[in-house]
Formats: C-alpha cells, structure tokens, sequence
C-alpha cells in the first residue's frame, strides 16, 4: 500500500506554479508513494491542464477554500481560516489520510496549525524546526531554527534527542553525535541555561560531544548541533548572507575585465561544481519535529526543484519512522512517567 503525503499547494510566493509540477514529478520518481493536492481546486485542476495531466488514483485534489497568506499573522491563521489549505493538509495528516505534509506557506502559522492539530508527543514541550545544511564533511543537522525564542534546559535537550533520532533515522548512523551551541567549548562558558543544559546532554545517554562553536557548524564536528530559536535564526540568516555575499563576489572578480572574463571560461567546470555543492535548493525543507504526524516546512520563494527536495524530506521521515523514533527514545529516559505512545499516528 502506498503511503500518502499532502501538499499544501496554496502556499509560498508562487502556489499552485511551483507546487503541482513538484507533486508531478515526485509522484514519477517514487512509485511507492501517493500525493494529495491540497487547495483551491480550479487552481489546482488548470496547473495540471496546462501540463497535460488530470487527476489520478495516484494524485487527488481535495479542495479547500481559503489560503494564509505569508504576512497573515498566526492567530488569525489558526482561528479564522479553518479552510484554508494549510490547515486542511495538516488534518490530513492527523485523521491519517496522509502520512506528512509539506507546505511552503506562513512559518509562523504552520507551527501554530501543527501544534494544535496535532500536539507534541509524549515527553516534547515545543516543537523545533530543524534543517539539513552543507559541512565539511558532508551535512549537517541543526535546530532550533526559529520556533521557540526562550528555552529552558530541558527544551535543548528534547531538541538534542530529536535530532539525533532523525539523524539516526534518514542518515542510518547508529549513534549520531550531538553538539550544544555555545560561545566556547569549556563546560563554564555559557549562559546557564546552556550549562544546565550541557549537563542534561551529559546524562542523557546521546553521543553527546559537549559544546560547539559556530564555525563547528560547517566544520562538520557534530551530526546534530543543537541551541535556541533565536540563536539558530540568526546563524542560519548570516549564513545566507554570507554565501549570497561570496557568490556576488566571485561575480563581480570574474567580469571585471576580458582576461577575468577568459579565466572564468576556464573555471567554469570548478565554479558550476561548486555551485551545486553550494546550491541551497539541494537543502530545502525544514522538519517541525516533536508533532504527532510529519510536517515539512519549505522556503518561501522555493523553486520547482527546491519544493520537490521538501516533498522528499518528509517522505524519508515517513519511510524511516522518524515519530516513532522520537516517542521510543523519549519513553526510555522517562520510564517513570509511564510515557503512553498512545495517539501517535503510526509512522
């Protein structure tokens, strides 16, 4: 039997442009899965005309009237558009219809819509929005990335499991190593949030490496490089930055005259190899994990090929039973709270 992920066609910069012809061609490559087109149905239907395809057992439409749009606040998402396709393709998820969704739309108002459609798991305060990025020494894995601005102790190290178990998961590494962000490697360097919860890690049976830096991100010391919301955001927009930076750069150096122009013909196999290592669409696609179903958050103004790559995010969660994961490891360091895996969709 296939399993079934549900897209949130209506949101982002460019709707139903990016988001059909994504669900085209993921449902061409996977065989074992099934995609439910979640929007305006005329919308939906005419994309698929205008790329001479209709509707199948294999790529339903489910209609939904309203659409959040990316400056609408989260409240009003969440209590005024019941309807919309975002909050539509999250009830696929929970009433089991689908086993994920991904959606391009409102960040703020898909983590509000997840949480309360679906919950947390046994054992998770708050989800946390965790993303792939390049290292080193191939990828990496951070979070939070923006979910939760204030943490306590514990809420890093519900994050440090989470992301080993979906380490552990889609990368098929036995015990991941984990890292703490910090502002040095020393255990009395920190905020004491940090050092509690550099503690925590310490007991928590996780390969727990200790404290990281930030260039350790990129360095590749760790699998998993865990910290706050508000600290996670702001590294990952420097490091957009910095990239979009470099890039004009090298721009600018190698048309700055004709002998430029001739070295960067010369250079061209090296820069476009570069280029794709480097090309964020490969990483697109942000896991909420810590919910009771899979969600996948993708970029806002994703292309075609950048949505697609979030599509395939939550359908390696599907297949690796990266919920079930989270909840197994969460009940075994909680023995004594007789953590019920109760309500958790099967994965």
């Amino acid at each position: 039997m296939n399993i079934t992920v549900a897209i949130d066609c209506m949101g982002g910069d460019h709707g139903p442009r990016v988001t059909v012809p994504a669900a085209l061609d993921f449902v061409a490559r996977e065989p074992g899965f099934d995609i439910v087109l979640v929007g305006r149905r005329d919308a939906i239907e005419a994309e698929l005309r205008a790329r001479g395809t209709a509707a199948n057992p294999r790529l339903r439409v489910h209609h939904a009237s309203e659409v959040v749009s990316m400056n609408e606040s989260a409240a009003d998402a969440l209590r005024k558009k019941k309807d919309s396709s975002m909050r539509v393709a999250v009830n696929l998820v929970k009433s089991g219809e689908a086993r994920a969704c991904t959606s391009a739309g409102n960040t703020g108002a898909l983590l509000a819509i997840s949480r309360f459609v679906l919950k947390t798991l046994p054992g998770i305060d708050r989800p946390a929005i965790c993303t792939v990025l390049p290292t080193m020494r191939g990828e990496g894995y951070v979070l939070d990335l923006g979910a939760n601005v204030d943490c306590t102790p514990e809420n890093l190290l519900q994050f440090g499991v989470m992301g080993a178990m979906l380490v552990s998961a889609v990368e098929h590494r036995e015990r991941p190593s984990v890292g703490l962000l910090n502002i040095g490697v020393e255990d009395i360097k920190g905020n004491e949030t940090v050092k509690q919860a550099g503690e925590l890690l310490r007991g928590s049976g996780l390969n727990f490496y200790g404290n990281v830096e930030g260039d350790d991100i990129y360095r590749g010391t760790t699998d998993v490089v865990v910290c706050d919301g508000f600290v996670g955001n702001v590294a990952l927009k420097a490091s957009e930055g910095l990239a979009q930076m470099i890039a004009q750069f090298l721009r600018e150096e190698f048309s700055r005259n004709a002998l430029r122009k001739l070295a960067a013909l010369v250079a061209l196999p090296a820069i476009n190899a570069f280029r794709a290592r480097m090309d964020h669409r490969r990483y697109n696609g942000a896991s909420l994990l810590g919910l009771r179903g899979i969600v996948v958050k993708s970029h806002g103004s994703a292309d075609s090929y950048a949505f697609g790559q979030a599509i395939r995010r939550a359908a390696e969660e599907v297949r690796n039973d990266v919920v079930q994961r989270i909840t197994q490891r969460m009940a075994q360091m909680h023995p004594q709270s007789h953590i019920s895996q109760a309500g958790v969709a099967t994965q």
